[in-house]
């Protein structure tokens, strides 16, 4: 049975945009072997998940059906990978678990193993804090959106944009990103998202009174 290697999995991930480059697969892999440690997962299982998350289809823009279901083609890939690899079929198995249930607003397959909850905490905590304020608006920008904008009373009210009403990284932190930290499921994860999810708050706050001119 062979490990992946980081550089191998850097491979994967040499077209990817900023926001899921391999830079964001690091960081999910490091969180992910941080929660794993803590909450007694099977480490071989959470590395690999961690570093085929993303693998296939993951960049926002271009194909948006792609993009939807690339914790399946991912899924798919990873098992390729793997069982080239040498893995028993239940480790496979277990890592495509992983992948298939670490989607944030996926309707389908949800995080049923410690493995599979560890890496949902880990790609989630990547949403949140200083890097999430920086991917959020980065996302933005390469949807040709911007960094803020005020939103409407409707998408206050209801989550549903008025016609026109751009999609700034502002009403992505208060359609998604605010409701990250009530979505973890492990003790450590939890933790960790608190206190991104504060700092977040107040990077969002600071930046609406400086557009509005009130700092």
């Amino acid at each position: 049975m062979e490990h992946i290697t980081i550089e191998e999995a850097r491979g994967w991930y040499g077209s990817a945009d900023p926001v899921h480059d391999f830079d964001h697969v690091l960081r999910v892999y490091r969180l992910a072997e941080r929660l794993a440690q803590q909450e007694g997962a099977d480490l071989t299982v959470v590395r690999a998940a961690a570093l085929l998350h993303d693998s296939c289809g993951s960049a926002p823009g271009g194909n948006g059906d792609l993009r939807a279901e690339h914790h399946l083609t991912s899924a798919e890939f990873a098992g390729q990978v793997l069982a080239s690899k040498g893995w028993p079929a239940e480790k496979v198995r277990a890592v495509q678990h992983c992948i298939r249930a670490h989607r944030f607003r996926s309707q389908g397959e949800k995080p049923q193993t410690l493995e599979a909850q560890v890496l949902f905490d880990a790609d989630k905590l990547d949403v949140l804090g200083a890097i999430g304020a920086a991917r959020t608006i980065a996302y933005a920008a390469l949807d040709g959106m911007p960094a803020y904008a005020e939103p409407s009373e409707q998408f206050l009210a209801t989550g549903e944009k008025a016609p026109g009403e751009p999609h700034s990284s502002y009403h992505e932190f208060l359609f998604k990103l605010r409701n990250v930290k009530s979505r973890m499921f492990t003790h450590s994860g939890r933790l960790l998202a608190k206190a991104r999810h504060d700092f977040m708050l107040t990077f969002y706050q600071q930046l609406q009174a400086e557009v509005r001119g009130e700092r």
